[in-house]
């Protein structure tokens, strides 16, 4: 009988630990390993072949630790290496193995929430430049107005939990009104980045009730688990004993320390070499 696969989340860091906390509770059967590329984190401001390189070294590496579906929970790699995998590389690494990202899924949906038809974008330098939510958001919502910020200091600000300091605040806000400014319009802010929902509170301290904010880990949560309902060829392979594994390329330790920022529970994570 051919082993039971488990569902992989790759973050170039703790971003994606978001992601999979929102997995987790909506698909909490289900077997999980995160891998964050924390030793070659930030991806934000890598160039596309480097970010490239980099996810689908974590790929191959997820698969080997038998992941036969992969979530890239990070933003940036879904917006410079998705494709490109998912053209190129999985008709050699399996033609059984999927590779899924966090924009298409956050794209499908986030026209839903807006009135105004004006949305916001906060995203790292990499997803921003990409232009990868334009695209996508052109395909859904033609006549959405759609106004991007790229927030190069929030994942360093967050991962060192400076986020609430004095000096944190202060570019949240500044980065914030920057936004708003551009189209005062502006009912919807997509957090476009999975470090991001870790901010919410201190963004909403700074903007009016009527501005909504959309993180992205519920969205591609349900996405994953109406995917699974759809495809129950890869539902059948998924193992279910609610286990999930940790692993990441720095230090374990301080891994463990800052995950806790993301996570409402204590992690043991190991590490590994990509």
């Amino acid at each position: 009988m051919e082993r039971k696969k488990k569902i992989g989340v790759f973050d170039s860091g703790y971003g994606g630990l978001t992601v999979l906390s929102e997995l987790q509770r909506i698909l909490p059967d289900y077997d999980y390993i995160y891998l964050g590329d924390n030793a070659r984190t930030p991806y934000g401001n890598r160039s596309f072949e480097v970010v490239y390189r980099f996810t689908l070294e974590a790929v191959k590496k997820l698969f080997e630790l038998d992941c036969d579906l992969v979530i890239l929970a990070c933003n940036t790699a879904s917006a410079k290496a998705l494709r490109s995998i998912q053209r190129n590389d999985l008709h050699t690494l399996g033609m059984d193995k999927r590779v899924l990202g966090v924009i298409r899924p956050t794209t499908e949906v986030v026209g839903k929430f807006t009135s105004s038809g004006h949305v916001g974008i906060l995203g790292t330098k990499g997803t921003i430049k990409s232009r990868s939510y334009l695209i996508e958001l052109e395909k859904f919502y033609p006549d959405l107005s759609v106004t991007q910020l790229a927030c190069p200091l929030w994942v360093p600000l967050i991962e060192n939990n400076m986020h609430e300091s004095v000096p944190g605040r202060m570019i949240i806000q500044q980065d914030v009104e920057t936004l708003l400014s551009q189209d005062p319009s502006i009912d919807t802010i997509l957090l476009g980045c999975t470090h991001y929902p870790i901010v919410q509170p201190v963004i909403e301290s700074f903007i009016s009730p009527d501005i909504q904010l959309v993180p992205q880990g519920e969205i591609v949560a349900l996405s994953l688990k109406d995917y699974l309902h759809r495809h129950q060829w890869m539902e059948n392979k998924l193992r279910k004993t609610g286990q999930t594994e940790y692993y990441t390329t720095e230090n374990p330790a301080d891994f463990d320390e800052k995950a806790e920022i993301f996570m409402d529970c204590s992690i043991n994570a190991t590490k590994i070499q990509l």
